[in-house]
């Protein structure tokens, strides 16, 4: 005979969530444990509060944006793929809109909407939802899951569970690393937790007088050595720390286990421009300036505040007349244009990242089921894997895929 699964998901996040919906459709019973007042708490700062639920790329496409083990994702990403999702958010009378980049948003851009609409189908599946819950250990019986021990000492059986606990970053949302505990209790090797998708802290004084300049349609180039990481074109921000915005956000999932050190961040000023055409442009400026100060003619190419701290930057008197500007004085100023180099030393806290780079090793689960390979029963799914992309709703979205895979997987009944 075949037994019903009864299953535990722990985490209420995005991965948890689709778990838990998916399993119950498919027939299992299941108890979703929250540690939070409700539901969802991380999808609610997504996007700036928007809720940034996907990316309607095409395949490919999506994967080259999946920085740590992409491969990984093929399985989940072909069962429950973007489309899968936004056709789900419809379905569940959250209406959806692609925006630039191909980011799909609710259309009411209310993060609210998206988890308030997979609450209620939850809820209309019968799964009891369990919130302020806090699990302090999976238990475990013969290599296989038996339940989980709540902080009150309350045994709850079960003979799957789905651990979905996301990473380490944003704690006030319930991410604590509580998940990565338990599975290398259980014998599953977890990678350090690093920051990904995080601001860039540089402490140069140059850039702490740039705070709050925002810079749009810079290129922003990631080298370490002659290899270029990454290089993309969009719009940055400088602040008190240092630098942040979509470009720097993306070139640190890239950095997240190198040391500032090894690398180098190059900005293009002028990526409209070549080298050779962003100096006959300086030129005429100079021309037509005469005696005119270095620092107020460069505010014909850039910002004031930047164009106040170029001169220096190049090693030139801000007060210097065009009309003295010497040649070569000139070719440093149009590498600056084009290679600006910031000078970066570090990372803000884990605490302040978008996604946690690390977790539990993807060797150790099995990519078309999202099971354990050590524990019969126990699933992963979500941040706690260490697997993780670029901005853009792609975190978003292997979250939900990964959740759907492990929630259709674990409400498999065994055979007797």
């Amino acid at each position: 005979m075949n037994k019903r699964p009864e299953i535990l998901v722990a985490g209420g996040g995005a991965a948890g969530m689709m778990a838990a919906l998916f399993a119950a459709r498919a027939g299992a019973s299941v108890t979703l444990l929250e540690r939070n007042e409700k539901l969802g708490k991380k999808i609610y700062i997504t996007g700036k509060g928007r809720c940034n639920v996907t990316n309607a790329c095409e395949p490919a496409a999506f994967m080259n944006k999946v920085v740590k083990n992409p491969r990984f994702l093929f399985s989940a990403l072909n069962a429950f793929a973007p489309e899968d999702m936004m056709a789900l958010l419809e379905r569940l009378g959250c209406p959806v809109k692609v925006e630039r980049g191909d980011r799909v948003f609710p259309v009411s851009e209310k993060a609210s909407d998206v988890t308030r609409a997979l609450e209620k189908e939850l809820r209309r599946l019968g799964v009891s939802i369990r919130l302020n819950t806090k699990v302090s250990r999976i238990l475990v019986e013969n290599e296989a899951v038996c339940g989980a021990e709540l902080e009150d000492g309350t045994r709850l059986d079960a003979n799957r569970v789905i651990v979905a606990t996301g990473g380490q970053s944003y704690p006030s949302t319930g991410s604590t690393g509580d998940g990565f505990r338990w599975m290398a209790e259980l014998g599953h090797t977890v990678y350090p937790p690093l920051p990904s998708l995080i601001p860039l802290t540089c402490g140069a004084a140059w850039v702490s007088a740039l705070q709050g300049l925002s810079l749009k349609n810079v290129r922003l180039t990631l080298k370490r050595g002659k290899k270029v990481l990454y290089s993309d074109v969009g719009e940055m921000l400088f602040t008190h720390f240092g630098i942040s915005g979509p470009l720097v956000l993306s070139a640190s999932a890239h950095m997240a286990e190198l040391a500032p050190e090894d690398v180098e961040l190059l900005l293009d000023l002028k990526p409209g421009l070549t080298a050779e055409q962003l100096d006959a442009r300086l030129l005429r400026e100079l021309d037509a300036s005469g005696k005119r100060q270095l620092h107020t003619l460069l505010t014909t190419l850039y910002p004031a505040s930047l164009a106040e701290e170029m001169p220096t930057l190049c090693g030139i008197p801000a007060q210097t007349p065009a009309c003295e500007i010497t040649r070569e004085q000139r070719a440093r100023l149009v590498k600056a244009g084009k290679e600006l180099r910031l000078p970066v030393d570090g990372t803000r806290p884990l605490t302040e990242a978008v996604v946690t780079r690390g977790g539990v090793s993807v060797k150790e689960i099995n990519p078309a089921t999202m099971e354990s390979k050590k524990i019969h029963g126990l699933y992963a799914a979500g941040e706690l894997l260490d697997v993780d992309a670029m901005t853009g709703g792609f975190n978003l979205q292997i979250a939900f895929s990964t959740g759907h895979l492990a929630g259709m997987s674990a409400a498999e009944p065994d055979a007797f």
